[in-house]
């Protein structure tokens, strides 16, 4: 389209009656113009107001409906060929409209809008990203979803309803969490049959331990679905049938169940009622009704915990609740007047060491929210691993199919089992070795087991059993060596190296398991190159954190072994305590004290933040970096070089004192050390220094190097890579430098502090920083000197240009130009193979 201007057109004007002319022709072209924009960023259809929209096989429909008895107005989605009103999606189920206005339109941002009368929005969509031409359109699966006009793609959508379930499940739609964003897609029921607002019951995922699906009825469970077998959920709801099939996937990334229609000329759907039933529905031509296929609470038993703990349930008998072999009703005053709910107890204590598994067949398994799982190890493993724990309940298999596979460990009671006369699972349960079944398999299999002991010792010789002795002697003490040393502990063995020191101890995993409220999304307190960290309270009332390897981690056991033996000997107020570790399994994990105020980089980075911390606490901490930096290099057993010091490596606690923390990567020298060199250089880009980087050669100046940017860092409230000057390209190392060099350091002081701030203070540590940042390891001074700096007021030395204090492309620098580089100028470049 031609394009016009006002001033093209006066000046093609030779009067005022063509200039008015002139004008109105340009009106009418951008009106028209605006007309066209309007349609193509809004809808390629037309906006919904009175009308509705069907999706292409005429399956579903959406509009505006009033449901029941109701005179509010709802956007929804419904089934088109059914003769009963049947909604399956509501967009503003908690505002409805009040009269018979409303129009739906798609924005030029790709989002859906719902206005009222007033043009004012009352529900709104979200959108992924930015479109250049948005459209809505309602697919033949009932799905309303925006898109990019051209892109049939639905992974590329910009939203969809299908993520944002209300009552029903149709086919295709994901009922699960994503548990790297923690989206939920879950259920929830209509209030009313004429309000569809959110309702007290929700159907969805548990992520605790191996995940279920659990009904609660506000904050109370009411059903839950027992594990994923490989086959269905733990129990015989779930069976190969004519109308539908089924699919639970359980990643890294996410967690879903979903099922597709065999034919798709029936129509079914799963629906959350009201009254909290799950139930599946089909429709039948010839009634005119949804016809009744399946529900979820079949009967009692399904009535989740009815039994309490170690009860089971079985409706085929009288009283349907009972406790397993080897328990007894705990309080039997009540369960004789038919209340369950406080469950059983053992006959007989465990002992530990001396139990035995009992298996029970044909079960729906306990409630897995404190479990464990492993789905690479067999039943075997699995039970040798729950024997060496003393918190282990009870094992079974994950995967039920092929002969069973994968490991599934409780630590808690068990809750909410129920017999089934089939399709149940197998469980083995811990019980006093007096309690056995000795019908039972196991029982069987351990008295061969000790029939075939007694014939052994029998007939050895005494020639033989002094023999055994002397080698039994030898393998203990060779593993009394080898267990002081960390590498016991990565063996899977409970070895001495924790032991060694009081304050450090091992913990099991079930512990760990419990405390984390195993492992959840709600516990995390964030993740590093190591893996997540979660937060724990012991039973003692401590909070701790737990560092746990993450399998995708590029660390792995070397760092593992590295940080357990640096930091298990050292103790200073300024380095996070180490409590102690679990390595049970695949499990490898670090337990420290937790710091509640989590890291500096919060603080000093986050403009929220930033203003809570002023200078007498930056400058605290400052001090506390430098004291701890100084215990590791000059007053520990060894001398000691982290390596990888950063703003997210130093913790604070409740009185903003800093900890130094992650030690993955710290290395040690004996005495008479002062540098090594490596050629797999690690760290973080912006704290390295430059002899590190171009020469792999690391010594306690490269921790200074890094305290340095930290700081300057911490004084200016900007990352040292990360800073942006309208005036040059220089980091924060530059700018700092070209300050100092123009005597405008005072300017370096970031704003949140100005005025609690102690000027000579302030201009010392940047001096002192710079001081630390200089080119040549030679220049820099040693940490004791640093510590003497920051606390005296004499004069400081004057600082040489600094290493890296210009921002660039960080490459491969070939080996030629290595060698011929000392430190970072303009041209240079530097090798790292391994950042974090």
């Amino acid at each position: 389209m031609t394009k016009f201007t006002a001033a093209k057109i006066m000046s093609a004007c030779v009067d005022s009656t063509s200039a008015l002319l002139y004008i109105s022709i340009l009106l009418l072209i951008i009106k028209i113009s605006t007309a066209i924009d309007t349609i193509n960023t809004t809808q390629s259809i037309r906006d919904i107001d009175g009308d509705s929209m069907v999706s292409a096989d005429g399956s579903f429909k959406m509009g505006f409906f009033s449901p029941g008895s109701s005179k509010n107005r709802y956007l929804g989605i419904w089934f088109n060929k059914v003769s009963v009103m049947t909604v399956v999606w509501v967009a503003n189920r908690e505002i409805p409209l009040t009269n018979s206005s409303g129009v739906l339109r798609v924005t030029g941002e790709g989002l859906l809008v719902l206005l009222n009368h007033n043009e004012s929005i009352i529900w709104s969509s979200n959108a992924s990203r930015s479109a250049r031409f948005p459209v809505a359109q309602l697919l033949d699966s009932g799905n309303l979803v925006v898109k990019e006009e051209d892109d049939n793609d639905l992974e590329n959508s910009l939203w969809q309803s299908f993520d944002y379930p209300c009552d029903t499940l149709l086919a295709g739609m994901k009922m699960g969490r994503n548990s790297i964003t923690g989206f939920d897609r879950h259920l929830t029921s209509w209030k009313t049959t004429d309000d569809p607002s959110r309702g007290n019951f929700t159907f969805r995922f548990d992520p605790s331990g191996y995940p279920e699906q659990i009904l609660t009825e506000n904050s109370i469970r009411r059903y839950r679905s027992g594990p994923w077998n490989g086959l269905r959920f733990g129990g015989p709801q779930l069976r190969p049938n004519p109308v539908y099939k089924y699919e639970f996937v359980f990643n890294d990334k996410e967690i879903f169940f979903r099922y597709q229609l065999l034919n798709n000329s029936i129509l079914s759907r799963l629906v959350l009622t009201q009254t909290g039933d799950v139930r599946r529905l089909t429709w039948s031509d010839e009634t005119g009704i949804w016809a009744f296929y399946l529900t979820l609470i079949v009967d009692d038993c399904n009535r989740y915990a009815l039994c309490g703990a170690y009860g089971s349930c079985d409706i085929n008998n009288s009283p349907a609740c009972g406790c397993l072999k080897g328990f007894l009703p705990k309080v039997p005053r009540t369960w004789d007047m038919m209340n369950w709910s406080d469950g059983c107890a053992r006959r007989t204590p465990l002992n530990c060491t001396g139990d035995v598994f009992q298996r029970y067949s044909g079960v729906k398994l306990p409630e897995t929210r404190k479990s464990w799982f492993n789905k690479s190890m067999n039943l075997e493993q699995c039970k040798s691993l729950c024997m060496k724990n003393c918190s282990c309940t009870a094992y079974a298999n994950l995967d039920i199919r092929e002969g069973g596979s994968g490991c599934l460990l409780w630590f808690s009671d068990l809750i909410d089992i129920r017999q089934f006369n089939d399709n149940g699972q197998d469980i083995y349960i811990r019980m006093a070795a007096s309690e056995q079944d000795h019908n039972d398999e196991e029982g069987t299999k351990s008295n061969k087991t000790k029939h075939t002991r007694i014939i052994v010792i029998s007939v050895v010789s005494a020639g033989m059993l002094l023999l055994g002795i002397v080698l039994v002697l030898l393998v203990r003490k060779k593993k009394q060596q080898k267990g002081r040393k960390v590498t016991g502990i990565l063996e899977g063995r409970r070895d001495d190296t924790c032991k060694e020191d009081p304050e450090l101890q091992l913990f099991d995993l079930g512990t760990i398991t419990c405390v984390t409220n195993n492992f959840s999304l709600t516990n995390k307190l964030g993740e590093g190159g190591f893996g997540p960290v979660y937060k724990g309270i012991l039973e003692d009332g401590q909070e701790i954190a737990v560092k746990r390897l993450s399998k995708s981690s590029r660390q792995g056991l070397d760092e593992f072994k590295n940080e357990v033996m640096h930091i298990a000997k050292l103790q200073h107020r300024n380095l996070v305590k180490l409590l102690g570790c679990c390595m049970e399994a695949d499990e490898r994990m670090l337990i420290y004290e937790f710091m509640p105020k989590k890291s500096l980089d919060i603080f000093i980075f986050d403009r929220t933040h930033s203003a809570l911390l002023d200078w007498p606490q930056r400058y605290h901490i400052i001090n506390g970096i430098a004291r701890g930096l100084l215990y590791l290099h000059q007053d520990s057993r060894l001398r000691i070089i982290h390596r990888d010091l950063k703003a997210s490596n130093i913790l604070l606690d409740n009185s903003m004192n800093p900890k130094i923390s992650d030690f993955g990567l710290a290395r040690s020298f004996e005495e008479n050390e002062t540098e090594a060199n490596t050629k797999r250089v690690v760290g973080t880009y912006g704290y390295i220094s430059p002899e590190y980087a171009i020469d792999g050669i690391y010594s306690v100046k490269s921790d200074v190097f890094s305290f340095g940017v930290l700081v300057l860092e911490i004084v200016n409230g900007n990352r040292n890579r990360r800073f942006c000057h309208p005036d040059h390209n220089l980091n924060l190392l530059g700018h700092a430098w070209r300050l100092f060099t123009e005597g405008r350091s005072s300017e370096l002081i970031t704003e949140p502090i100005a005025e609690s701030c102690n000027l000579s203070e302030a201009l010392r540590s940047i001096h002192v920083g710079l001081l630390c940042v200089q080119c040549h390891p030679n220049d820099r001074p040693s940490m004791s000197s640093v510590v003497l700096m920051l606390s005296g007021e004499g004069k400081l030395p004057q600082p040489k240009q600094p290493g890296f204090f210009t921002e660039r492309t960080l490459v491969e620098a070939n080996s030629s130009s290595v060698k011929n580089t000392s430190c970072s100028v303009n041209d240079s470049t530097i090798t790292l193979l391994e950042a974090r």
